[in-house]
């Protein structure tokens, strides 16, 4: 694992993650590269004393340092889906000779900007084998899908369309009248016999590489950076922790599904976290006593993406509390607990920034707009640490192709190092 987070290492981070399992299986390559050793839930741990350990579930993944000693956590969350458009279970459809692909948004997407794009296929299937089931990463980084626009000399209004979820965001994949299998069309490219195929989570992809942009490449253009340069600024991050470790267990985590509201097996509204953490403290000997003594003088980052000032739209934004890309990390504060952070998380990670000599921004949403939410609220609420939302400023958050500020990788991966490896620990 690279220590220092850069543009370069961010954008072959997300180009080599075009699913949320992508983003588990790169992540898990990294860990396992460095020492670090994969658990299975389904079975008892027998660790020793120290060690170096990650658990997958699906698309989440939970990654710690264990010293043996009996210490709170420092815990880094981020999650690892993004909006985007699925598979339908029945996805084979034809109009007007076209042959089309049945998709349907996933969390809040912005569909206007998936039109007219070269999409790819990603995600995973389930295979039988036998009577057993396995399951396999799909991913084909080629131009098979295509949702297209409509032609403006057709619209009823020229400054743009309204799409129906239902009805306009299907692809095209080929012509002529008679349907093609397209799930059947993915177990030949996967060399599997396509009535084997008995489950899918499949979703499209934009194929144009991040890369740095503008006059000075000071900015990156990337598909998923919320929430993928959290993940990765998270891993950089918690590299750094296992290199200098400093007075509390840190944990890396990143959940799945949080842009449809965390509450599945592998959300942040599940009991992944906390009950890994809690047998962390069985493995060390410590029981349900220690347990919650440790969750008490624990502190969580709930890491997601901010909303940099739009120049274009300066008035949707609060007046007091503008955001600049490449100005430093951002603490976020809901009022109304959209974000997590109190008064105790904000100090901490004020405190990490100031550390690691980065500056800290702080972004309140306009109390005339809906506020959207993160992992920070449930995750306090199942675990009960002390949470602080956080993130890196952006544009153009849930489109199909976002902005952010290059600078502002490696301040926040360094405000995130430092939040995992405090010098102090006190129990509150």
């Amino acid at each position: 694992m690279s220590v220092t987070a850069t543009p370069a290492g961010l954008c072959a981070f997300v180009d080599a993650s075009p699913s949320p399992f992508h983003v588990v299986h790169t992540v898990a390559n990294e860990l396992t590269a460095n020492g670090f050793r994969e658990l299975s839930e389904s079975r008892p741990w027998d660790l020793p004393a120290a060690g170096r350990y990650f658990v997958v579930r699906g698309g989440s993944i939970v990654a710690w340092v264990e010293t043996g000693a009996s210490q709170p956590f420092r815990v880094v969350g981020a999650h690892t889906d993004s909006p985007n458009l699925r598979v339908k279970q029945h996805p084979d459809l034809t109009s007007a000779g076209w042959q089309l692909v049945g998709l349907e948004p996933y969390g809040g997407a912005w569909l206007n900007s998936w039109l007219d794009r070269d999409l790819g296929i990603s995600g995973r299937i389930t295979v039988r084998e036998g009577n057993a089931l396995s399951e396999k990463l799909i991913r084909i980084d080629e131009p098979l899908l295509r949702v297209p626009q409509l032609a403006i000399h057709l619209s009823e209004d020229r400054r743009g369309v309204s799409l129906d979820p239902q009805r306009h965001v299907n692809a095209v994949w080929g012509v002529g009248g008679a349907p093609r299998s397209f799930l059947g069309y993915l177990a030949e490219r996967a060399a599997i016999d396509p009535d084997a195929v008995l489950g899918w989570e499949l979703m499209t992809h934009d194929l144009t590489p991040s890369a740095p942009v503008g006059r000075d490449l000071d900015l990156i253009s990337a598909p998923r950076l919320d929430n993928q340069a959290t993940c990765y600024a998270g891993l950089c991050a918690f590299a750094e922790a296992v290199a200098e470790p400093g007075a509390a267990t840190p944990v890396l985590v990143m959940f799945d599904h949080e842009e449809v509201g965390s509450q599945s097996d592998r959300g942040a509204h599940s009991d992944l976290l906390p009950s890994i953490l809690e047998r962390i403290v069985l493995a060390r000997g410590g029981g349900r006593s220690e347990y919650l003594a440790a969750l008490a003088g624990s502190i969580l980052a709930s890491g997601d993406m901010a909303h940099a000032t739009h120049p274009n739209y300066p008035e949707r934004h609060e007046p007091a509390h503008q955001i600049e890309v490449n100005g430093g990390p951002v603490l976020k504060v809901n009022q109304n607990l959209r974000y997590a952070t109190d008064a105790v998380g904000a100090g901490a990670f004020a405190l990490a920034c100031a550390q690691a000599e980065v500056p800290l921004q702080r972004y309140v949403h306009r109390a005339d707009l809906p506020c959207g939410s993160t992992i920070g609220p449930m995750s306090a609420a199942r675990t009960g640490m002390t949470t602080v939302d956080v993130g890196a400023p952006q544009l153009a958050m849930h489109s199909a192709r976002e902005l952010m500020g290059a600078q502002d990788v490696f301040a926040y991966s360094a405000a995130l190092a430092a939040f995992l490896t405090p010098a102090d620990a006190t129990p509150r």
